[in-house]
């Protein structure tokens, strides 16, 4: 995977991690322009980011490109890399050179080989296999695909994906276990796996709402599922728990409501009362005795 720019410019010209897209390189039988990246890329480990700089003699020389990559004349080169891993190409040939079939199989192998490792709990090493396998049925290798030909790709390019959120959920990386099932769901949109998956790193984000919507719509196409019935299960309770725990903080803020007081009589106003009515029952006294 890499990230290339000009030094001078910073233009960026190609990025294979935006697009999910390894490149392939063969060291010995590259092009021209890409005789420094693999001179830098030799000297690499599996799995290690390293950022290189290739001056122009290296790259993409003093005519620079004007196709696509777009690089413009004696323009040194920046390159973000990240190595997924070396493919010993057993078949003895680049993918390029290979007939369907025989990238199918090549992926298939390096599938199994991830598997082998998942089992072991080597998980890094595992999805770099699955990454490899991908690798050889990339979107330009798929597009090309009809019929029995895609259907046998996918057989394989999906569980991959499927293996690499399992991967990723185990080292509690979500987000991207989350983009690994989609992949697959925008191929299979009722992959039950990959709705299950995709629920649970929902689940574990706090996004409840559609977590339950990936949970449901598997149990539709697995009604009889354990594991499904389990997770909205654990969503109905959190909702529950979530619920009280809001009705508690309400009550805390607001608390109970106050029973109304009574209103205390005002003495001073009683005294006026009582003296204006003192006043009147002299006054009407003394009016009978003038009669």
């Amino acid at each position: 995977m890499l990230l290339a720019w000009t030094e001078s410019t910073q233009h960026k010209f190609e990025d294979t991690w935006e697009e999910q897209r390894p490149l392939e390189l063969v060291l010995g039988k590259e092009k021209n322009e890409m005789t420094g990246l693999a001179i830098g890329l030799s000297s690499m480990k599996s799995g290690e980011r390293a950022r290189l700089h290739v001056g122009w003699e290296l790259g993409y020389g003093k005519e620079g490109s004007f196709s696509f990559p777009n690089v413009p004349p004696m323009a040194d080169i920046i390159y973000e890399v990240e190595l997924i891993g070396f493919d010993e190409t057993k078949e003895g040939k680049a993918r390029a050179d290979m007939t369907v079939e025989e990238r199918i199989g090549s992926a298939d192998r390096r599938k199994m080989d991830g598997n082998a490792l998942f089992k072991e709990e080597k998980l890094e090493e595992a999805m770099q296999q699955y990454e490899m396998a991908i690798a050889y049925m990339g979107d330009d290798f798929m597009f090309q695909l009809f019929g029995k030909h895609r259907d046998m790709a996918l057989a394989v390019k999906n569980p991959c994906h499927l293996n690499m959120a399992a991967c990723l959920i185990k080292l509690k990386r979500y987000d991207e276990a989350i983009m690994q099932c989609s992949i697959v769901l925008a191929e299979d949109e009722n992959n039950v796996k990959a709705l299950f998956r995709r629920g649970k790193c929902r689940a574990e984000l706090g996004q409840t709402d559609t977590a339950r919507e990936d949970f449901l719509k598997a149990r539709k196409f697995a009604p009889e599922d354990k594991a499904i019935a389990r997770e909205l299960r654990l969503l109905a309770e959190h909702d529950k728990a979530l619920y009280q725990k809001q009705k508690e903080i309400y009550k805390g803020l607001f608390g109970p409501r106050p029973e109304p007081k009574p209103k205390r009589s005002n003495r001073l106003v009683l005294f006026w009362h009582w003296l204006l009515s003192l006043f009147y029952r002299l006054f009407k006294r003394g009016g009978h005795k003038a009669d």
